[in-house]
């Protein structure tokens, strides 16, 4: 288990597409977890999966803040913005090349990569920069990955 998530952080979770179920469900665990220990969570990415989780949350109890993942990006380049922690969910290849983006962009923040879909492994031997990886064949269910996410983050099992 690595060290748990500290108070007064600044976080980005970055979303891939919308393709595979269980991205949506566990974006909304793990900002909701953030949120509770302090962190500030801003959730970035494509238009179609912003706007699935604010029909999945409209009265923004989860996802607070949001914003289209490319001007995410030009914001952290023009030193706009920065973060402490970057989640990134990646079930292809584009998700791998904007976790590789966002570790050059911030060198020093703690960067998660979490690897899913119907077949990681081939995909998580993409990664060639330093990162944490959380890796787990998932689709449908979330349940083992959700697992997986509560130990990394030092969240406890008995929790949501």
């Amino acid at each position: 288990m690595t060290e748990p998530v500290l108070k007064s952080q600044k976080a980005l979770v970055v979303l891939g597409c919308p393709e595979v179920p269980v991205q949506q469900a566990l974006a909304i665990h793990i900002t909701h977890h953030l949120q509770q220990g302090g962190t500030e969570v801003l959730v970035t990415g494509n238009p179609s999966v912003l706007g699935l989780l604010k029909v999945s949350d409209p009265q923004k109890i989860y996802i607070k803040n949001t914003m289209v993942l490319e001007t995410c990006i030009a914001e952290v380049v023009e030193k706009k913005r920065s973060g402490d922690l970057c989640v990134v969910f990646a079930h292809n290849d584009a998700a791998i090349a904007y976790a590789a983006t966002m570790r050059y962009l911030l060198p020093a923040c703690r960067l998660v990569v979490i690897i899913f879909g119907k077949d990681p492994e081939p995909l998580a031997a993409e990664i060639n920069f330093p990162c944490e990886t959380i890796i787990e064949k998932a689709v449908h269910n979330p349940a083992v990955l959700k697992k997986k996410i509560n130990e990394v983050f030092g969240w406890a099992a008995s929790r949501t």
